[in-house]
């Protein structure tokens, strides 16, 4: 999908033009993928635009930045109001908006502590990002590894972890796939190159837990508050690959994917090789609540105030 720019982004603390916000091309980042990222997605409602798990998304920006030893200039509140601002001032109804952090110019080095730390907020028009919501994605077992433990940090969203995700999604497209699954170095399933993922077996959901090297997705965890209000059970527990091919049900989750779910993997169809009856169930109720077409029982939504 083609980024279609918009009027204005915020970066460090003022609104500036799309085509005026610049960095300079011996920022840190640049060179040693030091940034820290999020993506949210604010959906049109009856009531305007709302984004949907702000405060978690924002909180995960900060624990990122905490455990990459980055602090933000900004508090939490500050960058919840800098979103909403961002996406009143491009007047979006509905969005992608990517928080950016990162390390700005100074000397060349590895120790990037004595960088300046600069922040960026833009919001953009964004449509379905895999599939669509009718019909699954063929994915392949990818033969690229996800990170292994104390090797670089799985559950921070840093920018340079995502040269393993570009990797695994080039590989993916030549083989003729819509996405991957990624395996963690002990073989077992982790998650797609952006997306966490979950299994449907006799009734029962089940989905990779932290320690599988996965990032704790904040999709993932309302599907799984989701599904337990649902009277669905939900295991959190290490899957073995030969399981991705005797599932009922696959789908992935995350702010770009949402609910996508998964027809084949390895050329093998998943259940009766379409959306099953679980998945479409869930996806009914997460899209009813993200639209404001449902009541937001569990307060995942933040109205953007006029």
């Amino acid at each position: 999908m083609s980024l279609q720019p918009t009027p204005w982004i915020w970066y460090d603390g003022e609104l500036v033009a799309w085509e005026e916000a610049r960095v300079h091309v011996f920022a840190h980042a640049l060179h040693y993928g030091s940034s820290v990222f999020e993506g949210l997605r604010a959906y049109a409602t009856p009531r305007g635009p709302a984004v949907l798990g702000l405060t978690p998304h924002v909180q995960r920006l900060f624990a990122s930045c905490k455990i990459y030893r980055m602090p933000i200039p900004y508090s939490a509140e500050e960058i919840c109001q800098a979103i909403q601002e961002t996406i009143r001032a491009n007047e979006l109804e509905s969005c992608y908006i990517r928080p950016l952090v990162f390390r700005g110019m100074g000397i060349l080095s590895l120790d990037p502590r004595a960088f300046p730390v600069q922040v960026v907020i833009g919001a953009v028009p964004f449509g379905k990002y895999l599939g669509n919501e009718d019909q699954g994605i063929d994915v392949g077992v990818s033969s690229w590894q996800r990170i292994a433990p104390n090797t670089l940090p799985a559950m921070a969203k840093i920018g340079g972890l995502y040269v393993n995700s570009q990797l695994v999604t080039m590989e993916a497209r030549d083989r003729g796939f819509a996405e991957a699954i990624v395996l963690n170095t002990a073989g077992y399933v982790s998650e797609g190159s952006g997306e966490n993922l979950f299994l449907v077996k006799d009734g029962a959901l089940y989905t990779p837990p932290l320690a599988a090297s996965i990032l704790g997705g904040i999709t993932r965890a309302f599907v799984i508050q989701l599904a337990r209000d649902l009277g669905y059970p939900v295991r959190e527990e290490m899957i073995a690959r030969e399981m991705l091919y005797l599932a009922d049900e696959a789908f992935f989750t995350g702010t770009a994917a949402e609910i996508t779910p998964i027809r084949s993997i390895d050329h093998i169809p998943v259940g009766e090789g379409a959306c099953g009856p679980m998945t479409t169930h869930l996806m009914e109720q997460f899209f009813g609540i993200a639209r404001g077409e449902m009541e937001d029982r569990f307060g995942w939504l933040t109205p953007v105030a006029p």
